[in-house]
């Protein structure tokens, strides 16, 4: 059939575009598969228990870890302990993977720029450190859980499981995310290193607001002690001891007072003796929420 050269040009043009398309759609299911492998891939670290590498990742970590998680990843301050064994945001190879490279929305991890053999380096390091460290603490654990809503009155301000106040930080997973050392300092001297809360996920310049005391001081005189959840130029956001949330303008207050210092108090021996500090430890570290 002879038909008109347009209409020969158009029939051309046509097919071409078919003929890409379906190279476009073969290409694109390829790459999808090959990704999917590659991922595959990288669900398991491929220097798992390296001598070299751990030795690498041990390097690493103490030159860009260990002023948040402690010199051996037992925690510090900021970061949690990471000789648990147990990984609040996912303890596969992959998810500590992602958790080193990407960061965690709304803590201080950050995103790292690590080549992707120096993740795996310091996912092999960590592996090596928490391996056989889930030994329990000595101690009564059901004494210590009675001295948390009992006589320690911790419960007052602190919660596990959803159950206790909410003026101090959650506890549910103490365990897995601060070592015993780290809690016995807490207790004892709660003002030596204050505990960070939440940043807003959504701001990714925010710095994370302290356990410290706030008093906001009306100016009538009234005087609301707690902690700030929120804070800027103009406002305040007070979670108080009556455990309201005070949402204050700077303008109608006389002053807000921060104090370096815990409005938790100083668990001296007096107050908690060492057989009953070393229960307390037991429970507190045998919070560690579900392994993911």
């Amino acid at each position: 059939m002879n038909l008109p050269r347009y209409y020969q040009i158009v029939l051309k043009v046509k097919f071409k575009a078919v003929r890409n398309l379906r190279l476009f759609i073969s290409t694109g299911v390829a790459c999808l598969f090959t990704g999917a492998a590659l991922g595959q891939q990288e669900n398991t670290n491929p220097l798992t228990g390296d001598p070299a590498a751990i030795k690498e990742g041990s390097s690493l970590f103490r030159a860009n870890c260990s002023p948040c998680h402690g010199l051996n990843g037992g925690g510090g301050g900021r970061g949690p302990n990471l000789r648990s064994g147990l990984w609040i945001h996912g303890g596969s190879d992959a998810a500590i993977f992602r958790t080193i490279s990407q960061g965690v929305a709304g803590t201080e991890m950050p995103a790292n720029s690590f080549e992707d053999s120096e993740i795996w380096a310091l996912v092999a390091y960590l592996r090596s450190v928490s391996a056989g460290t889930k030994t329990p603490v000595a101690g009564d654990s059901a004494q210590g859980e009675r001295i948390f809503f009992g006589k320690g009155a911790c419960a007052k301000c602190h919660m596990v499981k959803g159950r206790g106040g909410r003026l101090g930080p959650d506890l549910t997973r103490v365990g897995a995310a601060r070592s015993a050392a780290y809690l016995t300092e807490s207790i004892r001297e709660p003002d030596k290193e204050l505990s960070l809360g939440m940043t807003d996920p959504n701001n990714h310049y925010g710095i994370p607001p302290e356990y410290e005391t706030v008093t906001a001081v009306t100016l009538d005189g009234q005087r609301i002690i707690g902690v700030a959840k929120n804070e800027d130029a103009f406002s305040l956001q007070l979670l108080g001891q009556d455990e309201k949330l005070h949402l204050l303008l700077k303008k109608d207050l006389r002053e807000v007072i921060h104090e370096r210092r815990s409005l938790m108090p100083a668990y001296t021996e007096s107050l908690l003796s060492n057989d009953e500090l070393q229960s307390l430890l037991a429970y507190l570290t045998s919070l560690r929420g579900e392994s993911k």
